[in-house]
């Protein structure tokens, strides 16, 4: 993630904090949008080029956001994203925006990744031990690893619980080496 996203996802939460708008639907609908953008290489061509007007790349970013029910401030931020010639980065700066909004919410992203598939007891169980050590609410992503044998690694932010089995034979072979 560049500075720059960083700085347009600041920009766009506190537009949403400052008129109290439902941030999970602002994101929803940039995810919508930045989508829309990914997959349609003709929409892409149209809002770069810098032989179309400003006028008329609104006028088509109006359609599409009358199509998915845009609010209109996050109309308005999307104009000033490609005002600035800055679509390029949309689908970073939707990112940044996610991870802002989630830390103004309280709310810590977690991944976790496992030997084997959870099952959903086992994932509310670890969930509420993962907001314990995150002290706060927590969104947590799951990935499998099988070379971790049993356990689990956690990670939030830039911390990590190694509580994988194969940790635990690293660090017991460490210390047998050691001995």
């Amino acid at each position: 993630m560049s500075v720059l996203s960083l700085r347009y996802a600041h920009a766009l939460s506190s537009v949403v904090n400052g008129q109290h708008l439902d941030a999970a639907a602002v994101r929803q609908q940039l995810a919508d949008f930045a989508g829309t953008l990914a997959e349609s290489h003709e929409l892409r061509e149209v809002l770069v080029n810098p032989a179309i007007s400003a006028a008329q790349k609104l006028k088509v970013v109006d359609a599409i956001a009358g199509r998915i029910g845009m609010l209109t401030q996050v109309r308005n931020f999307v104009a000033v994203v490609m005002d600035h010639g800055r679509l390029d980065e949309f689908s970073a700066i939707v990112a940044e925006f996610a991870l802002v909004s989630d830390a103004s919410a309280g709310l810590a992203e977690a991944e976790v990744t496992s030997a084997h598939v959870l099952n959903e007891d086992d994932k509310a169980e670890l969930e509420a031990q993962i907001a314990k050590l995150a002290g706060s609410r927590i969104h947590a992503t799951y990935r499998e690893d099988k070379t971790l044998l049993g356990g689990a690694v956690v990670r939030i932010g830039s911390t990590v619980y190694d509580g994988s089995l194969l940790a635990q034979l690293k660090q017991l072979k460490h210390k047998l080496v050691n001995a």
